[in-house]
Parts: C-alpha cells; sequence; structure tokens
C-alpha cells in the first residue's frame, strides 16, 4: 500500500527491564540481612525496533517465545514506557492484548459486556444497542443471566472476542487470540478478521501460526532477539520463523554459505508433449520441474500450489519423492499432470522442496517458478471447477387420488 498514508509508526524503540538476582521477601530474611541491597542486572528486550504500518493494512508480527512481540504491542498501547523512540498513531487505538481482561466473574454477562464495551471506547448507549449482536455471536443467549464466575473457559473467551470486535477503533492491537473457542467458532473469528481486511482496517496481530500470517497479512515482521530479523512478504517471513525454530536441526549445509541446498535448473509446462504457457480451460496440463541437489537429503517432500494474480492458492498437494535418500550431486526430473477447469487469466505455480518428519526444514523454495495463461472458461463458478457427474432423473408425476363418489 505505497500510497496509503501511516496509521502507526514506530522509531527507534527500545525497552528494557531491570531484572533481580536476589530478591528478599521475607521478614527473617531482611532481619538477618539487613544491609543486603538486591542487585540487578539489565534485560534488553526492544534494541532499535523501527516500523511503518499504512492505513487499511494488515501487518503481522512473528517471533519465537520471549523475542519482544508482546512487549512492542504493549509499549504501543501505552502500557509499558519505553527507554528511548517515538511511536505515533493517527486516530484513536484499541488493544486487544489478552482477551478477558477487566471481566468481574461476580457479575453477568450483560453488566460485564457493558463495562468493557464502554472501556473499548463505545459510549453506554451504543454498548447496549450492540448487546444482542455480541451475545448472538458468542453463542451464549441461555446463559445471560450466569455469572462469570461459573462460565467455563471457553464460554469466557467468546464473549470476550464478541465484545472485542465491537469495538470502533482506527488501529487495532491484537495478540494472539484467534485461538480460542472451539474449531466452529475459531472459523467464526476467521470470517470476522476477513471482514475486517475486506472493510480496510488497520490491524497489528501478532502470531504463532504462519497459515493465518500468509492468509490474512498484507505483509509481516520477523522479529528475534528484540530486532527486527525480516520484514516484507509473510510468506517469507513465515518460513525465516519456521527455520528459526526447526532449521537448524538436521540439515548439514555445504561451508559454502551462497551454495543452496536444491537448485532449480528449470521449469516448464507441457499440453500434449508441447511446451506452453497458454491452457486452455478443462484441459489436461503437466507441470515440469528439473531440480538439482546439492545436499544428501533423506525423507525429500515436494510441494506445489497454483495460484491465481492475487497470490491466492487455488490448488496444489505435497507429495514424497520415489526414493528415501537422494544423494548430493543428482539432478531428479518432477513431472505434476494437472487437470480442471480454471476461470480465465494468469497463474503462477509455486515450487517448495522439504525435509525432515514434519516438512519443516525448507531446501528449495520458487515463489513463481512457472506461469500461464488459462482461456475460454465456460460456466466455471467460483475459482476451480472440479470434475463432477451429475445426473437428472425424470419422474412421472404420481397418479391423482381417485374422486370420492357421490
Amino acid at each position: 500500500m505505497p500510497d496509503a498514508p501511516l496509521a502507526l509508526s514506530v522509531t527507534d524503540l527500545h525497552k528494557s527491564f531491570r531484572i533481580p538476582e536476589h530478591q528478599m521477601s521475607t521478614l527473617k530474611e531482611r532481619a538477618l540481612h539487613p544491609f543486603r541491597r538486591t542487585r540487578f542486572h539489565e534485560l534488553d528486550v526492544l534494541r532499535g525496533i523501527d516500523f511503518d504500518v499504512a492505513r487499511g493494512e494488515f501487518f503481522g508480527i512473528v517471533g519465537r517465545n520471549g523475542s519482544g512481540k508482546s512487549t512492542l504491542l504493549k509499549c504501543m498501547a501505552g502500557i509499558y514506557r519505553p527507554e528511548q523512540g517515538r511511536i505515533q498513531v493517527a486516530g484513536r487505538l484499541a488493544p486487544f492484548i489478552e482477551l478477558g481482561v477487566g471481566f468481574n466473574a461476580d457479575l453477568t454477562a450483560y453488566e460485564n459486556v457493558q463495562i468493557n464495551a464502554v472501556m473499548m471506547g463505545l459510549t453506554a448507549r451504543e454498548a447496549r444497542r450492540r448487546f444482542d449482536q455480541i451475545i448472538e455471536f458468542a453463542e451464549l443467549q441461555d446463559f445471560l443471566d450466569l455469572k462469570l464466575k461459573n462460565y467455563s473457559s471457553g464460554m469466557q473467551v467468546r464473549l470476550a472476542f464478541a465484545t472485542m470486535v465491537q469495538a470502533d477503533a482506527d488501529v487495532m492491537l491484537v495478540d494472539e487470540v484467534l485461538a480460542v473457542g472451539d474449531a466452529a467458532f475459531q472459523q467464526k473469528c476467521l470470517d470476522v478478521f476477513w471482514e475486517m481486511r475486506e472493510q480496510g482496517k488497520t490491524i497489528v496481530l501478532v502470531t504463532h501460526d504462519m497459515s493465518t500470517v500468509e492468509r490474512f497479512c498484507h505483509r509481516a515482521m520477523f522479529i528475534r532477539h528484540g530486532e527486527v530479523e525480516l520484514m516484507g512478504d509473510p510468506r517469507q517471513v513465515g518460513l525465516a520463523y519456521l527455520d528459526a525454530n526447526f532449521g537448524q536441526t538436521d540439515v548439514q549445509v555445504p561451508d559454502d554459505a551462497d551454495t543452496p541446498a536444491v537448485t532449480m535448473n528449470a521449469a516448464w509446462v507441457e499440453v500434449d508433449g508441447v511446451p506452453t504457457e497458454n491452457v486452455r480451460s478443462g484441459q489436461a496440463f503437466t507441470i515440469h520441474f528439473d531440480l538439482s541437489f546439492h545436499i544428501d537429503c533423506d525423507a525429500p517432500f515436494l510441494g506445489l500450489a497454483l495460484e491465481n494474480e492475487a497470490g491466492v492458492p487455488i490448488t496444489g498437494f505435497t507429495t514424497e519423492f520415489d526414493t528415501d535418500h537422494v544423494e548430493a550431486g543428482h539432478n531428479v526430473v518432477v513431472r505434476a499432470r494437472m487437470e480442471g477447469e480454471l476461470q480465465d487469466g494468469r497463474y503462477k505455480a509455486r515450487m517448495r522442496v522439504t525435509r525432515g518428519s514434519g516438512r519443516q526444514h525448507v531446501l528449495a523454495d520458487s515463489a513463481a517458478a512457472v506461469q500461464l495463461h488459462v482461456h475460454g472458461a465456460h460456466e466455471v463458478v467460483g475459482a476451480f471447477g472440479i470434475p463432477r457427474t451429475i445426473e437428472i432423473d425424470h419422474r412421472t408425476p404420481a397418479a391423482t387420488a381417485e374422486e370420492p363418489r357421490a
């Protein structure tokens, strides 16, 4: 979003904490050591963080535990005061760092919703007007008069999330709130985030779920040891995060840092054995990958995703190689035959080679290995038409009952 005005700007942000090495917590300790002073050491959590978020942007922040993500959000929310740096927000900011903070266990759902909605910036009248929507979204119509201390943990987070999404804020700070409730309610939460994204809401999301980052975020930032390690494309940021978690465990990469583990020599599309970039909708085509392995690789996997012009995956697959081991220096040719009715437009095939039991280590990743143009689509509803068989059974209308005799 290069032309959009800034909604949030963070410049040279530093935050540290004083950690006591030994803390006296009892009267006995103070009596035995009256002159002992508590010693501290400084823990630098944020070390010069810089980033901007445009208005209407969905911005993701990822990083391992202890990297400084939540501290950064609390600094932006005004909970922590940084030692150095500047935070500028255009408009009203609403932080959702922990669902249910401020709820009173001895009050009912109605009373808690009124209090929390007002804390989020709504007027008392707006809070009352939106109460029915909140309860309906949380699916708690049968528990209105029950005190929150008698709610299950899942019911409480559902109520908190339903209240949260009613906030009319210009910038929303969200910290790991998508993992709430059961599977059906999680899908409702995802639908809400899609709506917010389509409405152009400015959202900063902290999460450990890389699929959420790739699905929602326009850009993402990877924080490591309190510093910005990488910023930009959500998919590349997600790969860097996964590599930081799993990538150093079991793969021996050559000493030459410029030598990749796997390289792609060529990639092309064929129709009936003829290379082409034009495919008729519904016509079978084969995508070819010519790969070179530069390391010994156990349990390799190949993944392929066919994406449209907007970068949305339309279809794809993951599969094992035909061998459990590929030696360094070997070339491998992969052929993937695909068939289906696609909408007219340009498509690109994304190829990824991984290894390991969890497929966590990425050896090669090509964002646009192959491009093709699809034309001639007829009656394709949606992005992709799957093969189908339709049967229509014509039946004679049932005979009417005999007229009653006079």
